[in-house]
């Protein structure tokens, strides 16, 4: 069979490359082209355009790039009727994704599978009818997902969580930690990982906290930020010379770190299945005028994965205006000191662990979407 996957970002571009892994287990003659990245163009097919040149984050980006914007929509609707494939698969990216899976299902007459939906239970909770009409099965990743679709009369199929996988995936072959510590040039000191994110406006925003963070306040420890090659690396010039950086190498830093700074996305998450104790960040543009209006644009209290999944405050929420380098300080802080703290947040890692289960996500996925017929 031919798919069309489309994933707009980085962490996109990895469920989508264990996606292609697992439809080619399960179906000897899958092709794939699609919208993505690094890590899917290693598991073949053709990348039509990279996530580099297609993602854009935030209110005001959007205006400013609106242009550009409607350019790939349209060139992305036009590459997929002339490839005219069996079956489109979209991997989060609710914005870009939900416009092509309207064009897709009412003009082509094409299934449509979601994967990873849209976190519409948290906001911008209209997008269900958009789901409702375009989109032929909803491959659900948090457990929770099932009951909130099928109160709108979508049957969401729970395929497990896609951190799980490529969590344990990435575990394998890590570096031991005096390896670790010697190609990356850093001390024997306990290690502080600091994660800003992988899209560009994230990484701004976090880089001028971390920056202020004093190397007096964290005497004994080494401060270590996990930079990406998917962003400039002029992005990371201006941080102090005591803040340690490393490449393309958040896991094995995760791994070897004894508490995280981290910007909140799946990579909270991820951190969590790593059993790292953790404080969230998050930078917001307009950021009180933002959290004031939060309670009115957002339906749930938490941002952060680990919270949301265990429904009660896991770990700490920096947001907005109160992200700042003395609050950061205090809580990095008492997760290096307070012992009684420390074991009370991995107490409930584990609970959130093993309320998604064991389940290869992709696998379990990529084996209904063959198995369902939708595909002739």
């Amino acid at each position: 069979m031919r798919y069309y996957l489309i994933a707009g970002e980085p962490s996109g571009d990895i469920h989508g490359a264990n996606l292609m892994r697992s439809l080619k287990k399960v179906d000897a003659e899958a092709a794939f082209r699609y919208y993505g990245g690094d890590k899917m163009q290693a598991e073949g097919g053709v990348l039509v355009r990279h996530y580099r040149d297609t993602a854009v984050m935030g209110f005001v980006r959007v205006l400013t790039h609106l242009p550009t914007i409607v350019r790939n929509i349209k060139h992305c609707r036009a590459d997929i009727a002339a490839y005219r494939p069996d079956a489109v698969i979209l991997i989060d990216y609710p914005g870009f994704n939900l416009k092509i899976a309207k064009y897709v299902k009412t003009v082509l007459h094409l299934p449509v599978y979601y994967y990873i939906p849209p976190k519409i239970w948290a906001w911008k909770e209209g997008r269900i009818k958009q789901i409702k009409k375009y989109i032929d099965r909803v491959y659900a990743i948090f457990p929770f997902e099932v009951d909130f679709y099928a109160k709108h009369g979508i049957e969401a199929i729970y395929v497990g969580n896609p951190s799980v996988q490529t969590v344990r995936m990435g575990q394998v072959g890590l570096p031991a930690r005096e390896a670790f510590l010697q190609q990356n040039h850093l001390s024997d000191k306990p290690l502080i990982a600091l994660l800003p994110g992988s899209r560009k406006q994230e990484v701004v925003d976090s880089i001028k906290v971390f920056s202020q963070l004093k190397q007096s306040d964290f005497e004994g420890y080494q401060l270590v930020l996990a930079a990406t090659s998917a962003v400039s690396p002029a992005l990371y010039v201006e941080l102090p010379s005591h803040i340690q950086v490393v490449y393309d190498q958040t896991y094995p830093l995760l791994t070897h770190a004894v508490a995280g700074a981290i910007n909140s996305g799946t990579a909270t998450l991820e951190t969590a299945l790593f059993k790292l104790p953790q404080v969230v960040c998050y930078g917001v543009k307009f950021s009180r005028i933002a959290l004031l209006l939060k309670p009115l644009l957002i339906k749930i209290p938490y941002v952060s994965l680990v919270n949301i999944i265990a429904q009660k405050e896991v770990v700490k929420e920096l947001l907005g205006h109160h992200f700042k380098a003395t609050a950061l300080t205090q809580e990095l802080q008492r997760l290096l000191h307070d012992k009684a703290y420390r074991n009370r947040i991995l107490a409930h890692y584990d609970a959130v662990a093993q309320s998604l289960g064991t389940a290869v996500a992709s696998d379990t996925a990529a084996k209904d979407m063959v198995e369902s017929r939708l595909v002739d």
